[in-house]
């Protein structure tokens, strides 16, 4: 699935591009409470999946160094840590958080995807409320409409083609419980809604079998009743 493809955050990315770089590293290591110590260590608990102790780093580092550089990074990965953690509820409370701090940033438009994969991640089964498809639904939205030229549309564009395909399956699942249970006209209404609402996503088929059979099921229904 192509949300795979975002398997670091960007700022994770970015420092250890920036250090590998300029040779930092290579002249001396920074004192252990420096902010770059901070981050490094952050990274690389990050990096052996101990995202507690990562997370532990990065607000160490945003709290003795508030004014510095890295204390930008170290919120994204605070937020990716707790992305990576399954901690999806806190994950998209700290990138809320830095959007509304760094409205401004270029690591916004990643914010805003991770913040619908956040929703995404706990979306569940068909037969089962489906508010998080829809806080997904209109996250991925949201991504594309602000930002339409960033990379991450396609990522969004994909996710949001996901999340259109789980709500049809949803309404489709209730549809049929309706169609058992013989109340065919709440059958219908479910099944039409997926028609217009849902259109392109390969349901056509299937779809117009249920309605067409419901359709018989209400015909013979109306029928019985004159006769």
């Amino acid at each position: 699935m192509n949300h795979k493809i975002i398997r670091f955050s960007t700022a994770l990315f970015i420092i250890a591009a920036l250090f590998s770089g300029c040779g930092f590293w290579k002249k001396q290591s920074p004192p252990r409470n420096a902010p770059e110590a901070l981050y490094q260590r952050g990274y690389e608990d990050y990096q052996r999946g101990k995202y507690k102790k990562a997370i532990e780093a990065f607000q160490r580092l945003n709290e003795e160094y508030p004014l510095s550089e890295l204390a930008i990074m170290a919120e994204i990965g605070i937020a990716d840590a707790y992305f990576s953690d399954k901690e999806y509820v806190d994950a998209a409370l700290s990138y809320t958080d830095f959007i509304n701090l760094h409205p401004l940033n270029e690591h916004v438009p990643y914010a805003h995807y991770q913040i619908a994969m956040c929703h995404y991640k706990q979306i569940d089964t068909i037969d089962r409320d489906q508010t998080e498809t829809y806080n997904a639904k209109t996250a991925f939205e949201r991504l594309i409409s602000r930002f339409p030229e960033s990379k991450f549309r396609p990522l969004a564009e994909n996710m949001l083609k996901e999340c259109n395909i789980k709500l049809a399956e949803h309404e489709l699942y209730v549809g049929r419980l309706y169609f058992k249970m013989k109340k065919y006209q709440a059958a219908l209404q479910r099944f039409e809604k997926v028609t217009k609402d849902y259109a392109g996503l390969g349901l056509e088929a299937k779809t117009n079998q249920y309605i067409s059979e419901t359709q018989k099921r209400l015909a013979a229904m109306e029928k019985s009743k004159i006769n």
